[in-house]
């Protein structure tokens, strides 16, 4: 098995794919592989694919469901395998579980690299943790299960994940910038923070890579950007950290200097927290 959800959905036994057109039933192998070697419950399932609204026939038309699923496993491993569907899609009490072996989830890669980088930072090895944490990015293919229809239980998932995604952006940034790779990121920085118009950390980031490039009017200026958004928008001033960041980049604060490197050991946005 090859399990795939960080992009399309891709599902393939025996290099041929089983993932079915038919929406529903797409749905149905879509959460069971966001939650491969995991029994879930036919509540569960059933809450993903009708909600609240669920019809009299909704047990019956679920295990219909898993019986197609399972006769595209069975075409797929061949009648040499003939257990072969039932054993990967496995009734457990209660619910189903979507069998998979180690290394065949792109989830479960990412986040294998995800906390090998994040021990790389913890034990202060920036090269190797902007290594590790770049790879764990290039697991994604682009947003996750884009092209499947998602209820309550996929959303919930989706949306963890793709916060995920970005806090591990940010990590990765930190590494780089603290490798001094500051001009290197100028141009990925000034997307980001377009893409994520009110996100404090980023902006923090940028403001840091342009001071430290010898930009800080430039900083300031991206200062200035998130603050009117953040009044216009929801009402609200930029935290303290962040106000007190642009007295630091106001000021010309040496601990903005890469040479005071030991103040790095932290995220920009903590660098003048209280």
């Amino acid at each position: 098995m090859d399990i795939k959800v960080l992009g399309p959905l891709s599902v393939e036994a025996c290099g041929q794919s089983i993932v079915p057109s038919a929406g529903k039933p797409r749905q149905i192998l879509a959460l069971l592989s966001v939650y491969a070697n995991q029994m879930l419950p036919v509540p569960t399932l059933m809450e993903e694919i009708w909600g609240a609204q669920m019809p009299r026939s909704a047990l019956t038309t679920l295990q219909t469901y898993i019986l197609q699923l399972r006769r595209r496993l069975a075409a797929a491993y061949g009648p040499q395998a003939p257990e072969a569907s039932k054993s990967v899609l496995a009734t457990r009490y209660g619910g189903y579980v979507l069998e998979a072996q180690p290394g065949a989830v792109d989830i479960h890669e990412y986040d294998r690299l995800v906390a090998a980088g994040r021990d790389a930072l913890d034990a202060g090895d920036d090269v190797e943790a902007s290594f590790l944490l770049r790879e764990a990015l290039a697991v994604w293919r682009g947003p996750a299960l884009v092209d499947v229809r998602v209820g309550p239980i996929l959303e919930i998932e989706l949306a963890r994940l793709e916060e995920s995604r970005l806090g591990v952006l940010e990590r990765r940034i930190e590494a780089d910038l603290r490798l001094g790779r500051h001009a290197e990121l100028l141009t990925e920085l000034t997307e980001l923070t377009a893409r994520h118009p009110l996100h404090e950390g980023l902006h923090a980031q940028c403001m840091a890579a342009l001071y430290r490039a010898g930009r800080p009017w430039q900083a300031l200026e991206v200062y200035q950007g998130l603050r009117g958004r953040l009044v216009e928008d929801l009402g609200l001033e930029p935290s303290p950290r962040l106000q007190k960041l642009q007295q630091a980049v106001l000021a010309s604060d040496p601990a903005l200097d890469l040479e005071r490197g030991g103040r790095w050991r932290r995220p920009v946005l903590d660098l003048f927290a209280a």
